[in-house]
């Protein structure tokens, strides 16, 4: 006759291979990130190879779960390329902000075609992407000419919008679309369109177009030339931002749009002492004041200034990497010190069973642990020090590597401990 024992372990076993995937504890939607704890610093990065470098910065003095602004052009499409990034953003816990972008040309940038709609979805479909929401930024200011194929046309980026939401979203309710930032201060010219005006004629295009956005990217330059003061207000200042929601309303905006400020920042010169720009002493005290007494609005989720590391011109005014690549500016060692909170984005966690090497006693205890061979099917790294929580057909486990030695990331395949809580 068998013994008990035995039965429960063939319970046990059983047990385990019907359960055979670990379902995701949240539902597969997007969340709006300011319900949950958020961190708000971040950096816009042109290279990988400042991923360190912005981690540094925006997860320093306490912060977790920071922000980068990034770009990705329609011929940098390499999913095996992006996946490393992914990863890596992954493991230094910064969440990616994606600004979709074409190719520059002679006159600019090429005007997006609706033809290469479905090569974007297939692309960013394809990604393993960091945390739950994936935020996506369709264009840059395209009020100015130069961003849109030599042209100015508030309608056809208002087409190319929502269609490109519409795809998205058909294939993942996990996208968030924002729309390009755009130029508060640009005139009404021959090479670029105010802000207002363009909102005004792509709103009239698309009537309906609030319905396929679902935040705000707002690049709150301190105007004019770059150099205005911290405590400027409306439109062209640190608060731009505000500025565009409130004209949004007379829109015909009804919610509230989640605030992304993808672009901000002061242009210093130390080599040529142009006049207006700001020494970095300076701007390193206009940073701290702006963190803390304009940008703590309770609608921002991420302030991501323009830019970590650019050496070259016209960009190097704005750089936080010194030209000869030899640290930083003052102002971004000052921000490093501020204290930061820590984020807790969504992340799917989900498991797959392979194989059971040693089944949890069920029945026996509470406490009792069972070892299997998975694949990390989902977003979160398991880590043996901070416990994956997780669902198995309504009941909660725990799931962490079988050693302290070894994190399981996404698509890697190890034995891991799990057991019932």
């Amino acid at each position: 006759m068998l013994n008990k024992y035995f039965y429960k372990l063939l319970i046990g076993v059983f047990s385990i291979f019907a359960l055979g995937v670990f379902v995701p504890k949240n539902v597969r939607a997007i969340e709006n990130p300011l319900n949950f704890p958020n961190n708000t610093f971040g950096i816009h990065i042109l290279s990988e190879a400042d991923i360190d470098d912005a981690a540094n910065l925006v997860n320093s003095s306490g912060g977790e779960w920071g922000y980068v602004t990034l770009v990705i052009r329609k011929d940098e499409r390499d999913t095996t390329r992006w996946q490393q990034v992914f990863d890596e953003l992954r493991r230094k816990k910064l969440i990616p902000i994606v600004r979709l972008a074409t190719i520059q040309t002679e006159n600019g940038w090429e005007k997006p075609s609706f033809d290469e709609i479905d090569g974007w979805v297939s692309f960013l479909n394809s990604l393993n992407w960091v945390v739950e929401n994936r935020y996506v930024i369709v264009g840059n200011e395209p009020n100015h000419a130069i961003e849109w194929g030599g042209e100015i046309n508030p309608e056809s980026y208002g087409d190319y919008l929502v269609e490109i939401s519409k795809k998205l979203k058909t294939t993942s309710g996990d996208f968030f679309i924002l729309p390009a930032g755009l130029d508060a201060s640009a005139p009404n010219g021959e090479d670029t369109m105010s802000e207002a005006t363009f909102l005004q004629k792509m709103v009239e295009e698309k009537k309906d177009l609030f319905n396929f956005i679902d935040g705000w990217s707002s690049h709150s330059y301190p105007n004019p030339n770059f150099s205005g003061p911290v405590g400027a207000e409306g439109r062209g200042t640190l608060k731009t931002y505000e500025w565009e929601l409130e004209y949004l309303k007379n829109l015909g905006l009804d919610k509230e749009l989640p605030v992304f400020i993808t672009e901000t920042g002061w242009a210093h010169d130390m080599d040529k002492n142009v006049l207006g720009y700001k020494s970095d002493s300076l701007i390193a005290s206009y940073l701290k004041k702006a963190y803390m007494d304009v940008w703590n609005d309770s609608r921002i989720v991420a302030i991501t200034p323009f830019v970590l590391n650019y050496s070259d011109s016209p960009f190097d005014i704005f750089s936080w990497k010194k030209k000869d690549g030899n640290g930083f500016y003052d102002f971004y060692y000052e921000i490093q010190k501020l204290p930061k909170p820590k984020g807790e984005p969504n992340q799917l966690n989900i498991g797959k069973i392979i194989y059971v090497l040693l089944p949890q006693l069920t029945g026996v205890t509470e406490e009792a642990y069972g070892i299997a061979f998975m694949k990390n099917v989902g977003q979160a790294i398991w880590e043996w020090d901070n416990p994956s929580e997780i669902e198995v057909k309504g009941e909660k486990y725990e799931v962490k590597p079988v050693t302290p030695l070894n994190n399981i990331e996404p698509n890697e395949e190890a034995f891991a401990v799990f057991r019932k809580i």
